[in-house]
């Protein structure tokens, strides 16, 4: 190789000095992790020039035998990894080796918890496994020529990790990238051909290239003879009872650039009319981009094991982004491209057949294993309450995975299905009761809770910002209808006796007048006022009407810019409590007005809601607090 005269030094962007520094300054309990990374990173770079090399056959330049090499020298103290896959251009490299415009470090470095061990496994995660590099060498040196340029665009970049890299336009014959690593004081065991194996079969034997190492016990000066030393198979090819669990969650860490080990995985070989492999993985923490539906996501997608695409999203529903894996398949052509999957029979019945695979990991792995699937639902169980509107077919069986407080539940822990509740029902009740609401504490001890609270009837209690849109979506479970009991006028059918009945229509006619009154008094800020019977210890309480949005979806609407249809709530008040009693037997027709705006905003306020004029309430509750005191 001779370098020509096309060489600079560049700076690393901000982030990435950052990043470098951590890597260099700090220790790491797993520092072998270097190794993986740049291995992995070799055995993408084969898969992308395979995939290229089915339209351009000339890119495989005569050299077909895809593979990996990493060697070693001890007496210079490196480790060199060298493939023959797509290379890198001079923009390329200083794109992707100088930037992190995809990599993700920055939420990497605020994610950072002090905890060296928890924070090195965050590596990958955030596609930054090339600078883990910087873990164990003082200097890296990177030479490349993409596949299809002239010998003479090879570049060569190099960086002791101190803020800046710099890159020479340099001659290189063969196709692909080379990593030399000069190993750190401290660091040299590494460059030791029994550590390096053990390493790579380690976390590496999945790949299904040849990862090759010299041959050992060879002549000095003889020319280097290479083996395997991993299988070389795809491991998703392979027959489940060859495969073990270690060999499974290390699959798992490759293709989900992931160090933590996954909650559960599923692997199936689909023979008959379509014939395809899936290897379906759930992880154990949800990735920082989780929320983002524009991220990138899905499944890795092969053709007669040729890979075609790294993120095919076209296989499983949005609301199940999260699981990773791979799918192979007999039945797709080999110049598949993004359009094609767009649609189709072929993949219609692949992603319905994927998206029941994964609720069926999921359903198992609650039964099997609740805490562990306690852990997922605290990751993803958000993304999850998606399914009920997206997926109509499946949706009995997504809520069958919901998870939710209750009012027999501890503290605000999510961890009720809906099987559990139905298995809890009264004698007598034939609904799914529930409260939405800002946060736990305001839903715990809302009102309308009391007379369900008297009554012993368990109430579902739904606090996340989703969960109001969820509901419109997932209108009965199991055969059971769902029902708002913050909504319209609450009919509790067999729960209640006769008896309550009637003493519920003879407080009504007692109350008549006081509900005209206060309806006056309140005019358009309420559609309707009427006697409870949903209270027992409070004066009054807000209901929504039937068709009216809640005030969690309101305030969404709102915060959004969106145009929120007007509505009114209903003002329920408590015939029995001591102050409807002295509201009604108040004559001055001034304080009656004070009194019924007070219980008005107090029941907003009760609600979550906030007053329109707070004001107005603050003076009125001062006046009515002085004449107490006078």
């Amino acid at each position: 190789m001779t370098e020509t005269t096309q060489t600079e030094t560049l700076g690393f962007q901000t982030e990435v000095k950052q990043l470098l520094q951590l890597m260099i300054h700090s220790l790491y309990s797993n520092k072998e992790i270097f190794l993986r990374e740049l291995v992995s990173n070799a055995a993408d770079a084969a898969d992308k020039l395979r995939f290229e090399a089915l339209t351009q056959p000339e890119l495989l330049e005569g050299d077909s035998e895809l593979r990996v090499r990493v060697s070693f020298d001890p007496a210079a103290h490196t480790i060199t990894i060298e493939d023959n896959g797509i290379g890198m251009s001079r923009a390329d490299a200083i794109t992707h080796l100088g930037t992190i415009a995809k990599s993700g470090t920055g939420d990497f470095l605020r994610q950072l918890s002090g905890d060296q061990k928890k924070d090195s496994q965050l590596i990958g995660q955030f596609g930054v496994g090339f600078y883990s590099a910087f873990i164990v060498a003082d200097e890296v040196e990177v030479t490349s020529r993409r596949a299809g340029l002239a010998a003479n665009e090879g570049v060569r970049w190099t960086s002791r990790g101190e803020g800046d890299f710099d890159v020479a336009t340099i001659d290189k014959a063969e196709r692909g990238t080379r990593i030399v690593l000069h190993l750190k004081d401290g660091e040299h065991d590494f460059a030791d051909g029994w550590r390096l194996r053990s390493i790579l079969k380690k976390y590496s034997d999945h790949i299904g290239l040849p990862i090759q190492m010299p041959k050992e016990g060879g002549e000095e000066g003889a020319a280097i003879e290479w083996e395997t030393v991993n299988r070389a198979s795809a491991l998703w090819t392979r027959p489940r009872t060859e495969i073990s669990d270690a060999e499974y969650t290390e699959f798992y860490k490759h293709v989900a650039h992931d160090h933590s080990d996954p909650l559960a995985w599923s692997h199936n070989k689909v023979e008959g009319k379509l014939e395809y492999t899936s290897l379906l993985y759930v992880p154990g923490r949800a990735p920082f981009d989780l929320y983002h539906r524009d991220a990138p996501k899905g499944l890795k997608l092969y053709v007669q094991r040729v890979f075609v695409m790294d993120q095919a999203e076209q296989f499983l529903p949005l609301y199940l982004r999260f699981i990773k894996g791979v799918v192979d398949s007999n039945d797709l052509s080999l110049n598949v491209s993004r359009e094609i999957l767009q649609s189709g029979p072929v993949i219609d019945s692949m992603k319905a057949a994927l998206t029941k695979r994964s609720l069926d990991m999921l359903e198992k792995l609650s039964s099997d294993k609740p805490e562990q699937y306690a852990t997922f639902w605290k990751e993803f169980g958000q993304v999850l309450k998606e399914g009920p509107a997206e997926d109509y077919n499946n949706r009995e069986k997504v809520a069958g995975l919901l998870r939710f407080a209750s009012t027999r539940g501890e503290a605000d822990a999510q961890t009720v299905s809906l099987a559990d509740y139905i298995g809890r029902m009264a004698e007598g009740q034939d609904k799914i009761y529930y409260l939405t609401g800002e946060s736990y504490s305001q839903v715990r001890n809302s009102p309308h809770l009391e007379v369900f609270r008297k009554k012993g009837i368990e109430v579902l209690l739904l606090t996340d910002r989703i969960d109001e849109w969820l509901m419109g979506y997932l209108t009965d479970f199991d055969g059971k209808g769902f029902v708002d009991i913050a909504r319209g006028d609450l009919d509790l059918g067999a729960l209640e006796s006769e008896a309550d009945k009637q003493e519920q229509e003879a407080a009504a006619k007692d109350k008549q007048g006081l509900v005209e009154r206060l309806k006056n008094v309140l005019g358009d800020d309420v559609a309707e006022v009427r006697v409870s019977h949903r209270l027992t210890d409070s004066p009054a309480v807000l209901a929504i009407g039937e068709q009216d949005l809640g005030l969690q979806m309101r305030q969404i609407l709102e915060a959004s810019g969106q145009k929120v249809p007007d509505s009114k709530p209903v003002l329920e008040i408590n015939p029995g409590h001591p102050l409807i009693a002295k509201l009604d037997a108040e004559a001055d027709g001034a304080r009656f007005d004070d009194l019924g705006r007070v219980l008005f905003d107090q029941a907003a306020l009760a609600a979550g809601d906030s007053l329109k004029d707070p004001g107005a309430y603050v003076a009125r509750l001062n006046k009515l607090l002085l004449e107490l005191s006078a």
